[in-house]
């Protein structure tokens, strides 16, 4: 459930009228921030804390006395005087003042620490263009992350952006970390917002819930909570051939490592088995290079394709182009089996009419970038999200529009379109669609429907390059493809944990 700014104040207020102590909302929230912060920075560093009038900065009091508690070095920045607090977060104040340090302190640890702002100047409540005390801290802080690598959380929502409309006022906080409160707001999900709001996180209050009447009902934001229980259980006796067959089809000369990025991503997800078609001149190459648990077939026609047992195909990575098209645009709009379709059959589908998916045996999950998007669909309006619905009820088909903020819409009018909350800028790089097409189609293998597929693995591809380049050694220079199937295991075990 996505919820506008008012509708969210309402909801709190209402909850507040009950008896709920506002205190208790406050600890609760500002213990989450500070989760969150060290589930990207398991070790402590140097915190600095921008702290306005409100509840805001009072959230983010309560999130610096606990980060104090483990370790972090901390340094308030108030933007205004004691005296002008709100009464909480001047509570709060008080209450990080008579916490001691840690025993531990992070700068025994004679490494570089890493720096990490907390933006707790505005909440949701405000509106318009920021004041001139605030002005000069939201310059400290966008100062702090170009010039000095700090990495900025912003409170519910980035000071200085427009929470209904996403629109950013000067000087607006630029976050690489949105920590939104209880339920997303509308305006961090507007096309326009990204470049302020970043990665988004919410923060779980188990007692704030929407009123009747309330939120946009028809899209959520993807996180451990909106898909628990998605990943199906398993018993004892589970054996390879109930988690599924993949077939891959794809790797011609020139892109054979696209096949085998989206087989190692297929086995990494959880497939039983998983199999590589390949025409017979780049087998050889194919087999080569291939771990030794993907099996790779040789033939003379994809045609051979309808006789082969999958539970699920995945076609497109580094299929090209070339005499093989009619073959695979005839298994696109024919077989019998659920599809992943990505790349070089998207752009096969392009040149054609999309529309004849509607007419498919069996359930499409269509993966374009925006440019195979716009091949798709020349004539699309709209924002991202509108653009993905009206294709996929075109299509009868689930579409991934991939990007920085992944869009996932079903053709079935009562499921909620979905936004993908995990991943970084590390993941612009070759191969990452590859690896997500294999990963989708190992859960659709297994027996999780297409919509589903897409949200998990929209989910573990984005968590598996936060891994790597907050928890291991990479960064978002050196982050390529093959190294996201390497922190699917984690990342299972992060959606069964419920991480941020």
């Amino acid at each position: 459930m996505i919820l506008d700014p008012q509708e969210i104040l309402k909801a709190e207020r209402h909850l507040i009228e009950g008896g709920i102590n506002p205190e208790s909302l406050m600890d609760e929230a500002g213990l989450g921030i500070a989760n969150a912060v060290s589930q990207f920075f398991p070790e402590p560093g140097n915190l600095i804390v921008f702290v306005g009038h409100g509840h805001n900065g009072g959230d983010a009091l309560v999130a610096a006395r606990f980060l104090k508690i483990r370790g972090w070095i901390v340094q308030l920045k108030l933007v205004t005087s004691i005296d002008r607090l709100k009464p909480l977060t001047r509570k709060k104040l008080q209450q990080f003042e008579k916490e001691k340090n840690s025993t531990y302190s992070s700068s025994d640890s004679g490494k570089k620490l890493p720096i990490v702002s907390i933006d707790g100047l505005l909440g949701i409540g405000a509106s318009g263009e920021l004041r001139s005390e605030y002005i000069e801290a939201a310059k400290e802080i966008n100062n702090l992350r170009c010039n000095f690598d700090a990495v900025t959380f912003s409170l519910d929502i980035p000071s200085g952006l427009d929470g209904l409309t996403g629109h950013p006022y000067d000087n607006a906080v630029i976050a690489d970390f949105t920590l939104t409160i209880a339920h997303p707001k509308t305006g961090l999900l507007q096309d326009g917002a990204i470049n302020h709001v970043g990665r988004i996180a919410t923060i779980h209050l188990p007692n704030l819930h929407p009123l009747p009447g309330q939120g946009d009902g028809n899209a959520f934001l993807i996180n451990s909570f909106s898909v628990a229980g998605k990943l199906h259980e398993k018993t004892h006796d589970y054996h390879k051939g109930l988690n599924g067959h993949v077939g891959i089809i794809g790797g011609n000369i020139g892109m054979i490592g696209a096949s085998v990025l989206s087989g190692f991503a297929a086995l990494k997800g959880g497939a039983g088995l998983v199999t590589i078609i390949a025409r017979e001149e780049s087998y050889p190459l194919i087999a080569s290079i291939s771990p030794p648990e993907i099996m790779v077939v040789p033939v003379k026609s994809y045609e051979e394709v309808t006789e082969m047992s999958f539970d699920s195909l995945a076609i497109g990575p580094g299929l090209g182009t070339g005499e093989w098209d009619k073959e695979v645009l005839n298994l696109l709009f024919s077989d019998i089996r659920p599809i992943v379709v990505d790349a070089d059959a998207l752009n096969l589908i392009a040149k054609h009419d999309p529309s004849e998916l509607q007419n498919a045996p069996a359930p499409r999950l269509l993966t374009p970038h925006p440019g195979e998007m716009k091949r798709l669909d020349p004539n699309g309006e709209g924002s991202r999200r509108e653009r993905a619905e009206s294709f996929a009820r075109r299509t009868s088909s689930t579409v991934l529009l991939k990007g920085a903020r992944t869009v996932i819409a079903s053709p079935s009018s009562t499921q909620p379109s979905a936004f993908n909350s995990t991943g970084n800028l590390g993941m612009s790089t070759a191969g990452v669609g590859d690896t997500l097409t294999g990963l989708c189609s190992a859960m659709i293998a297994g027996g999780i429907n297409t919509f589903d597929a897409a949200c998990l693995g929209s989910w573990i591809n984005g968590r598996a390059a936060e891994i790597a380049i907050f928890n291991k050694v990479e960064s978002f220079e050196s982050l390529i493809a093959s190294d996201l199937p390497k922190n699917y295991g984690q990342c299972f075990k992060d959606l069964k944990k419920s991480a941020f």
